[in-house]
């Protein structure tokens, strides 16, 4: 299973998410690879941060060319992550191409939900070519009995082809204080809440996959 993490807006999370997505699919047993395909390079800095030993395989792709070069690659890991680039079209489109599962993060904000149009758009104009293709919505950075958590996921709903995932990863101090330790979640609070959010929504993809795959 590809995951690519996209969103054609930046400082959404989409390193954060990538990176605890592949440590718990890392932490499950599973031969896991994360891609980073974003010429900032956030996930390989979150690499080099880290003393402890690997938890799983982290590469540099911020290439035009990833969807045609990551199949060889992939071919001996069960779970690929790609943490893709913002704004750049021709990457963002790659890192698509490339994916069985696209990931769009939106914060509760109305500057996520218009850029999410773009994403939706981009991942519309791939599945001419990849039609098993699918987009999910992941609600990030979500505050806890506030409106406007509740208020996002209505404003999504306008794109139909796109489902809100049940499982939202709610703003916690714990991803960036773990993040700058090069560590995941899981790693820093195993039986924290971030831990078990982030396990959730790793479990709902895995998911989906199963069901894209006896479709």
């Amino acid at each position: 299973m590809i995951i690519g993490v996209l969103s054609q807006k930046g400082g959404v999370g989409k390193t954060t998410i990538a990176v605890n997505l592949a440590a718990t699919f890392a932490k499950s047993g599973l031969r896991v690879l994360l891609v980073d395909a974003d010429p900032q390079g956030s996930a390989l800095q979150w690499s080099a941060a880290r003393d402890a030993e690997p938890l799983f395989s982290v590469v540099g792709m911020a290439k035009a060319t990833l969807h045609r070069e990551l199949p060889d690659i992939a071919k001996d890991y069960q779970v690929v992550v790609i943490d893709g680039a913002p704004r750049v079209n021709e990457l963002g489109r790659a890192a698509i191409l490339a994916s069985d599962v696209v990931l769009i993060p939106v914060q509760p904000s109305p500057y996520d939900i218009w850029a999410a149009a773009e994403t939706v758009r981009l991942i519309q104009e791939a599945q001419q070519f990849k039609e098993n293709l699918k987009g999910v919505f992941v609600i990030n950075r979500k505050i806890a009995n506030t409106a406007i958590g509740r208020d996002v996921t209505e404003a999504l709903g306008q794109f139909e082809d796109i489902p809100v995932l049940p499982a939202a990863l709610h703003q916690r101090v714990i991803y960036a204080e773990s993040a700058g330790q090069g560590l995941s979640v899981l790693e820093v609070e195993p039986k924290g809440e971030a831990a078990r959010e982030v396990a959730s929504l790793a479990k709902l993809l895995m998911t989906k996959q199963e069901k894209r795959k006896a479709a």
